[in-house]
């Protein structure tokens, strides 16, 4: 090699030392890392879309370790999930049903921190609607139950785990709706944990993490007075696990396609009765996601072990996409992200057993085929 060529080769590569120490640690992906779990047996070649396997079910220890089952996901660093930060001690107090004559003076809140029911479970039994209005001398239906106070910055999920029973029993025990926000204050009912699960590793294993209860159970409580976080459009803001999200409130106009690949699985059940809530493109390594419309993300992690590296963007009148077997993360929960933007690039995450995006679409809680939504192409 020439003497001038050498000089060259060196001065290019100083140039790129300098370049890349310019670049904000901030806003490089990091790989997360944690302990690997215990060797899976291997795995069968890939097959056509119709004899595919069906994903397997997450075990105890998938659960306890919240990671992609077979490779580490990269991310922009970031506080963890609301429900790891703000963690709930199961001190849910025990009531018994009775009734409760209205003396003057009383609210209905003040009757619920009186019996210490909750406000929404007597409003309920009792066909009572905001503002609740209560008469001297009418008696009322307190529901018996173990009513947990909510405190700031709590989630459905922490409270669910914290007592071992499916966030989805929660919902349905307080009839709770769109958008899924708790107060700071309220009482929510919860339901009997079957089995009876004492310890803090028994509740634990008795809950599953998935797209739904990240929904409906992953925002924190707001304080009341307390607007939730407005999106910002960077990924340089990190929002703290305290603060609420919001979905954007126009509609989301025409979806465009999060990738271009070929569809190895189709929504709906499977050959050998599984059922699929999305579809599956395969795609090569290092792909860009973009988001299919304008929208605010909700959930950016790796905690539901099936789907890996994950997205998770609300959009207007009632909308969600999800993105899953993600390889990179390149958003933050709670950033502002237009219709088309880079959102993530495509890996072998999670289940996936080959490089492919795991795309979804919900309206509320309900899975909806993407191919009925998707440009036809």
């Amino acid at each position: 090699m020439s003497r001038v060529r050498e000089a060259g080769l060196i001065r290019a590569a100083g140039l790129a030392l300098l370049l890349a120490g310019c670049i904000p640690a901030a806003d490089r992906p990091v790989p997360v890392t944690r302990p690997e779990p215990p060797a899976p047996a291997p795995a069968p070649a890939p097959a056509a879309v119709d004899q595919r396997q069906p994903d397997p079910a997450p075990t105890a220890d998938d659960r306890q370790a919240p990671v992609s089952a077979r490779r580490d996901v990269a991310q922009l660093p970031a506080p963890r999930p609301a429900w790891e930060a703000r963690q709930v001690a199961p001190d849910a107090r025990a009531v018994a049903a009775q009734r409760y004559t209205v003396r003057r003076g009383d609210t209905l809140g003040a009757i619920a921190a009186r019996t210490g029911a909750g406000v929404d479970a007597i409003a309920r039994a009792n066909g009572l609607a905001p503002p609740y209005p209560v008469r001297v001398g009418r008696t009322l239906d307190v529901p018996g139950g173990r009513y947990h106070l909510v405190r700031a910055g709590q989630t459905g999920i922490a409270i669910a785990r914290a007592y071992g029973v499916p966030w989805t029993e929660v919902i349905a025990a307080n009839a709770l709706s769109e958008p899924y926000l708790l107060r700071a204050g309220q009482r929510v009912l919860i339901p009997r944990a079957a089995g009876g699960a004492v310890s803090a590793a028994e509740r634990a294993a008795a809950f599953t993490l998935d797209v739904d209860t990240i929904l409906t159970g992953g925002e924190p409580a707001v304080v009341a007075g307390q607007a939730p976080a407005t999106p910002v459009a960077s990924s340089r803001r990190v929002l703290a696990p305290s603060a609420a999200t919001v979905a954007p409130a126009a509609l989301p106009g025409r979806f465009v396609w999060p990738v271009d690949g070929t569809i190895v699985r189709r929504f709906g059940p499977g050959a050998t009765g599984e059922r699929n809530d999305g579809i599956k493109i395969a795609i090569p390594l290092d792909t860009p996601v973009r988001a299919i419309a304008d929208g605010t993300v909700a959930y950016v992690g790796s905690e539901v072990p099936a789907l890996g590296g994950l997205v998770i963007v609300r959009h207007g009148g009632g909308w969600t996409s999800v993105y899953g077997h993600a390889g990179t993360l390149l958003v933050q929960r709670g950033q502002a992200v237009r219709r088309g933007q880079v959102i993530a690039r495509s890996g072998e995450s999670g289940y996936a057993d080959r490089p492919e995006l795991h795309f979804e679409l919900r309206r509320g809680r309900t899975p909806v085929d993407p191919m009925t939504q998707l440009p036809h192409r």
